[in-house]
């Protein structure tokens, strides 16, 4: 695992990196960026000061999740309902985009990194959507860790999207009226097509919602929520929730294998059977 070969023997974070088993990391995480304006806030700083250190923050953790060999990184960057917040904000955001995508895609190339996004990002300003298309294209034939970024991003309009995409193809290939969906062709129309659902979803500051966030890709996905602001989180914290992930026993709805044995189906049989008359 490169991720140890990047951390000196000395430090703290070396033996919470040994603890990590290679075979059971995450192929799919994640994170809710969460906190930047209350971190600014408690240093009497202007809210786009905390954006500011957010961004040196994702780099950090795109080079550990690569190094570790987390296959996809989902970033919650921009979600539709952010378009609220005071103009100049909004553009500050666009702003740190932009010197992100200028300043990164060195390392992006390096670390293998392929660039993708998720939402309505034609509605972008058009210089903004310019960049981001064009640093897709650059890191295109890359075949590392998917960096996926969601930017003006709503479940919700992913969803819908989705099912107006299957519409619009059956109707043009004049299946309308017999057009059945199911699951596999939902999620073949998401923006994150291709890619392996999250195993994992990390929320920063404290928060305990979703925040309108991949809700169909997570269903089964592990939750982690940290008191950590986002400009605070850093090596230790991510080590720590994938730590922590490790430790968990994933069941997708079944029986853990900790659980007693079943019963035999006869003995199994004869509990429903006293019990449907108890009930009667």
């Amino acid at each position: 695992m490169k991720l140890l070969e990047s951390i000196a023997p000395g430090d703290p974070d070396h033996e919470l990196a040994l603890a990590l088993d290679p075979r059971k990391l995450p192929s799919h995480i994640a994170i809710i960026m969460d906190g930047n304006g209350r971190w600014a806030k408690r240093r009497g700083m202007p809210r786009v000061a905390g954006h500011r250190a957010g961004v040196k923050v994702v780099r950090n953790i795109v080079e550990i999740c690569a190094n570790a060999g987390v296959q996809a990184l989902t970033l919650y960057a921009f979600s539709a309902e952010n378009w609220k917040r005071p103009r100049f904000e909004v553009e500050m955001l666009w702003r740190l985009l932009r010197f992100y995508l200028r300043h990164e895609m060195e390392d992006l190339q390096r670390n293998n990194i392929r660039l993708q996004s998720s939402g309505r990002v034609e509605e972008l300003p058009a210089v903004v959507y310019e960049e981001l298309r064009a640093a897709e294209r650059a890191t295109a034939r890359n075949r590392g860790m998917v960096l996926n970024l969601a930017i003006n991003y709503s479940s919700r309009f992913e969803i819908v999207d989705a099912v107006n995409a299957l519409i619009d193809k059956a109707r043009l290939e004049g299946r309308l009226d017999s057009l059945v969906v199911d699951e596999a062709m939902v999620s073949a129309q998401l923006y994150t097509a291709g890619l392996p659902e999250p195993d994992l979803l990390i929320r920063t500051s404290g928060e305990m919602r979703i925040s309108n966030f991949l809700l169909w890709q997570i269903a089964y996905a592990e939750l982690y929520v940290t008191e950590t602001l986002w400009p605070d989180f850093n090596r230790t914290e991510l080590l720590r929730a994938l730590l922590d992930y490790q430790r968990r026993e994933r069941r997708f709805g079944g029986i853990g294998a900790a659980e007693p044995a079943s019963e035999s189906p006869s003995r199994a049989e004869a509990d429903l059977e006293e019990i449907a008359v108890s009930l009667t």
